[in-house]
């Protein structure tokens, strides 16, 4: 009986134990002096919820309440020395910047950054960068603009989840991931007018494992937008426009450069924007890549370029290398592409001569130019071509 009795006594104490070492603790900002009304300065109070939430040995929750809350400068939330084993960021309210001062921010890299954490959670809630006085600024042609910051930016971390999370009006890019494994974004909203410069809505660079579900993408430059070092990228049910499509690129500004493979975008809707699937390289020596591409299940809706892989690529004519593309692009599927394009060519590969393109096929691809069959144009590429294809393959 004796034994029976702390046996059971034994299994309650590991049990307690196994408890309470993963109830989450949770942090509300407005213990620490954060104020919803969008005017006083919030910064050091997600700091001081952000160094708890760090140091605890139990997995933590920093909550944000409804409100607007400014953050007036830029802000770095670091995971170097962190304790907690996971750290989730509740937002039901607004995080805004400051609205007229574009100079706060506008010399940060990033307004809002992460570096070197480890499974974090952005989870509900709005980042609200307020980047039209900034947007101006630069249509003005002045010169003293700043270049902008990018909204939300993850470097150098790991085992990341954002989900149902706004940003509105981001100086430059809205969420970028440098050097990140395993991110999931899922029902993600992105919010700029159509003419906004440079606000790519997800840019990825040097990452791996990345997947990117059921978002809306409304933006003035690439609604996904894939640069070098990327691998293990998936991409689906995503709705773009306006914008300028999912893009791979641009690659090749580099000499040594690192490549782009294993990158899936299926079961995508692109409204009224520039492009639609994009790949696209600089005219300049590189010994970048990208293979293993699969576009798949894409319906394009009024777009001016469905389906375009650019080889020469040098936005406005301006500063163009002129040189050959150095990027070698191979392993391309385009399958079930279909809609409507603004201009009659809506398959065009201008590949490099240099390096041609091979590996390209075709399958299913029906898009519809002014109520007839698009034409396609091809430039030194190779590749096969099979099912419904209108227009007519040029491979």
């Amino acid at each position: 009986m004796v034994m029976i009795k702390h046996s059971i006594t034994l299994l309650f104490v590991v049990f307690a134990f196994h408890y309470s070492s993963s109830t989450k603790v949770t942090y509300n900002v407005l213990k620490f002096g954060a104020k919803g009304n969008g005017l006083l300065d919030s910064r050091n109070a997600f700091l001081k919820a952000w160094g708890l939430a760090c140091a605890s040995t139990n997995p933590a929750i920093i909550y944000v309440p409804i409100g607007r809350y400014l953050i007036a400068s830029a802000i770095t939330f670091t995971g170097q020395g962190c304790k907690s084993k996971s750290i989730t960021i509740n937002i039901d309210g607004t995080l805004v910047a400051p609205s007229t001062n574009y100079y706060a921010i506008g010399n940060a890299q990033v307004w809002i950054k992460f570096y070197r954490v480890n499974h974090v959670t952005i989870s509900g809630g709005t980042l609200d960068a307020q980047g039209a006085p900034l947007w101006a600024c630069k249509s003005s042609g002045k010169i003293t603009c700043p270049k902008g910051a990018t909204t939300l930016g993850f470097y150098h971390s790991q085992n990341i989840v954002i989900r149902k999370l706004r940003s509105l009006n981001s100086q430059m890019f809205h969420i970028l991931l440098y050097a990140c494994n395993n991110a999931k974004l899922q029902g993600v909203s992105v919010s700029a007018p159509g003419l906004s410069p440079n606000t790519d809505g997800i840019h990825l660079t040097y990452s791996t494992g990345i997947t990117i579900l059921n978002s809306k993408i409304s933006t003035g430059d690439d609604c996904v937008s894939i640069g070098p070092g990327n691998s293990n990228i998936w991409i689906e049910k995503v709705v773009c426009g306006p914008g300028h499509g999912i893009s791979i690129g641009s690659l090749g500004w580099e000499l040594e450069e690192a490549g782009v493979q294993n990158v899936t975008v299926k079961t995508t809707r692109f409204i009224g924007t520039q492009n639609g699937v994009r790949i696209k390289a600089w005219a300049r020596r590189s010994n970048g890549f990208v293979k293993d591409v699969v576009f798949q299940h894409a319906t394009m809706i009024n777009v001016q370029n469905p389906i375009l892989i650019d080889a020469n690529y040098c936005p406005n004519n301006n500063n163009c290398p002129n040189q050959v593309s150095g990027i070698k692009i191979s392993n391309v599927v385009y399958e079930d592409v279909h809609g409507t394009s603004a201009t009659r060519v809506a398959v065009k590969f201008d590949c490099s001569k240099g390096k041609p393109c091979n590996g390209i096929k075709l399958k299913d691809v029906n898009l519809i130019y002014g109520g007839q069959p698009a034409a396609s144009s091809c430039s030194y590429v190779a590749g096969i071509a099979s099912g419904l294809l209108r227009p007519t393959s040029c491979l």
